[in-house]
């Protein structure tokens, strides 16, 4: 067992424990590609990290990309640091070394997660192009993920993932307009994960 998956076992025990909730429930876990992927997901609370990791297996590694700010904060901050496979990115300045960890990463055929939006959103907004750039340059596909906001005790958070696609498969350079329409794809990809809940229940 490797350290990540023994770091995924123990943290996911640990999780169950201090959230007071049952095991969740993902649906379309046979998208899952193999080797590297930019995952991206809507994101409504700070346990939602947890939420998708959880929903892959342990033998797929995922760094996560997470504000500098939630690694203070007193639970989750701490299982996060305690994992060891988060990307801590300081918001406001360009994070240079953050980018280069979350590339370095995906060349390696490991898998990234983050949440386009930046930030918390009770609906699913805008996203940033982050996640579009490092998934052109290292040639990797987008994996779209939908996360119910919805958080009950005792009940299950359901996460559904949606299938892989490449965001640009043209034979150039990309550049800035390339980025934003990329990014409004993934937006709108989470977006039809998110309105086909139903079919993909039903196909379970």
């Amino acid at each position: 067992m490797t350290l990540y998956q023994l770091a995924y076992v123990i943290s996911k025990f640990i999780f169950s424990i201090v959230t007071f909730r049952t095991p969740l429930k993902a649906y379309g876990q046979g998208n899952i590609p193999k080797g590297g992927a930019v995952i991206c997901s809507n994101h409504a609370h700070n346990s939602d990290p947890f939420y998708i990791v959880y929903s892959f297996q342990r033998q797929d590694k995922i760094w996560i990309m997470a504000k500098e700010e939630i690694r203070h904060y007193p639970v989750v901050g701490k299982l996060l640091d305690w994992l060891g496979f988060v990307i801590w990115v300081k918001r406001g300045k360009s994070d240079v070394g953050a980018v280069k960890s979350a590339l370095k990463a995906l060349k390696g055929q490991e898998k990234l997660l983050i949440f386009p939006e930046g930030t918390r959103h009770a609906e699913i907004g805008e996203g940033k192009t982050g996640a579009a750039m490092m998934a052109i340059r290292t040639g990797v596909p987008i994996l779209p993920v939908y996360i119910d906001p919805a958080r009950k005790a005792f009940h299950r958070t359901r996460v559904y993932i949606g299938e892989p696609y490449l965001p640009f498969p043209e034979k150039r350079r990309a550049n800035a307009e390339d980025y934003e329409v990329v990014t409004e794809e993934i937006m709108n990809r989470i977006r039809a994960v998110r309105d086909h809940r139903a079919e993909m229940e039903a196909a379970e």
